[in-house]
């Protein structure tokens, strides 16, 4: 009796291994936009040494690969043109056929709550927007808050086409860029993944060794108090929101944070260790573009939200392939969730129209501070991006100067050349400037696109 049923347990143990199912992560669902023209990676898990055989109807060609002993298998398929829909189907001891797929461009939208926001939370224009998302061509895919220790093979969530119900409660920046650039590159598809979460710090968005290997990240990462509504540990959002997307073939990524690091000296570091981990990790140098934070009343600190300002300023200088949509023209200092998502989304849309599809040829920057040179008790300041500089309102009073005493005081601007040179009766021998330093100074000067000049200190 013993033996048949030692044999019966057997049977069973190598029936379940023999019909072991082919699995794939759920970022590989229905209604998925792969990027185009491009070799993606397809990748999944079956029983070892299992043969995988993936089929996509836009060549018809036949992929074979066989699982690894760590029960994996992955494959890379070249993509065409903008297109579709297609299928996929995948064959190991039982089949997956992936409909509703389409080719085109695929960007990550990530950050704190700025990006998470959506039209349900109450946006400009939200209800008419809301009305008018049936647009099957644009893809969502919502990341769920998610935390982990270690590194994640995968994430819950499944992709859906845009109508006015999802697109009510997706990124709204993430829409809206989606929805510029599709009209600008003429009805191609668009797949956007939203991985955010607010109220959070950077430091929980990039691997955890990032900042155990750098002294003055792991400093900054140490002073972060533990909230209630999101996790302050390094790594955390990264291992199970991030990494796990790491192999699916992007364009690029969207980021909007920076109010939750309100108070460091060194996000310029932090975030251009972000954007390099995550460039590490997807193995290229994808386009990645960014929001600077906007006007706000952050408290006694009347400095904090500049210093962030003008951090992500320097970004753009140390980190190649980047870009930033200031916003300082188009939010109230009272609400630090501004409700205009729709220019935020198209200024970022313009970036890569500009930069990474080369199909804008317009100024898409606003101007951004180039350097200074001083004439006795003169100083004039150099933007790049300076055509048609001009004071909105004819206001000119957020520009500051001091000497070697470290000490500003305002000085009065004109503008020559598409320069500003700066006089103060105070300061005789002027050796620094700085504009917009005020956690709620909204931006006055401007240039001939209507964009505005970014809070910035001379070093």
């Amino acid at each position: 009796m013993k033996s048949k049923l030692i044999v019966f347990v057997l049977f069973l143990i190598f029936s379940n291994i023999a019909s072991a199912n082919v699995t794939l992560p759920n970022i590989f669902s229905d209604n998925m936009v792969l990027q185009r023209n491009s070799e993606v990676t397809i990748w999944g898990f079956a029983n070892p040494q299992e043969e995988v055989v993936i089929t996509p109807s836009w060549n018809k060609e036949i992929y074979k690969i066989k699982a690894s002993n760590q029960a994996k298998w992955e494959v890379i398929i070249p993509t065409p043109k903008e297109g579709g829909p297609y299928t996929i189907t995948i064959k190991g001891y039982n089949e997956i056929v992936l409909k509703n797929i389409l080719i085109g461009e695929v960007w990550i939208c990530s950050g704190q709550s700025n990006m998470e926001m959506n039209a349900s939370w109450g946006i400009e224009n939200g209800d008419e927007s809301v009305k008018n998302a049936t647009n099957s061509s644009i893809r969502f895919f919502a990341v769920p808050k998610l935390t982990a220790t270690t590194p994640q093979n995968n994430l819950s969530g499944t992709w859906t086409e845009c109508t006015p119900e999802t697109m009510k409660y997706f990124s709204a920046v993430g829409y809206f860029f989606g929805k510029r650039l599709q009209e600008e590159l003429k009805n191609v598809p668009i797949g956007l993944i939203s991985s955010n979460w607010g109220g959070t710090p950077a430091e929980i968005w990039m691997p955890e060794e990032v900042i155990q290997n750098d002294v003055i990240l792991l400093e900054a990462a140490k002073t972060r108090k533990e909230e209630s509504y999101g996790p302050n540990q390094p790594g955390r959002a990264f291992n199970a929101m991030i990494y796990p997307l790491a192999k699916f073939k992007i364009a690029g990524a969207l980021w909007y944070q920076g109010e939750s690091n309100v108070g460091s000296t060194v996000y310029d570091r932090t975030l251009s260790s972000l954007i390099t981990s995550w460039r590490k990790l997807w193995k290229y140098d994808f386009s990645f573009y960014y929001v600077q934070i906007a006007p706000y009343k952050y408290g006694e600190d009347h400095f904090g939200g500049s210093i962030i300002r003008d951090a992500q300023r320097k970004v753009l200088q140390e980190v190649p392939n980047t870009g930033m949509a200031v916003t300082s023209d188009i939010s109230p200092i009272d609400d630090i969730h501004p409700k205009d998502k729709k220019s935020v989304g198209t200024r970022l849309a313009n970036l890569a129209l500009a930069n990474t599809y080369k199909t804008n040829r317009a100024l898409v920057n606003g101007p951004l501070y180039k350097g200074i040179y001083i004439e006795k008790n003169k100083i004039t300041v150099t933007f790049d991006y300076a055509d048609g500089l001009y004071f909105k309102d004819k206001k000119a009073d957020l520009f500051e100067v001091a000497g070697s005493d470290n000490v500003f005081y305002k000085a009065a601007a004109v503008i020559k050349d598409n320069t500003v040179v700066l006089k103060s009766d105070k300061v005789k021998s002027p050796v620094k400037v700085r504009y917009a330093w005020k956690n709620t100074d909204q931006a006055t000067l401007f240039n001939k696109a209507n964009l505005p000049a970014s809070s910035f200190i001379s070093e």
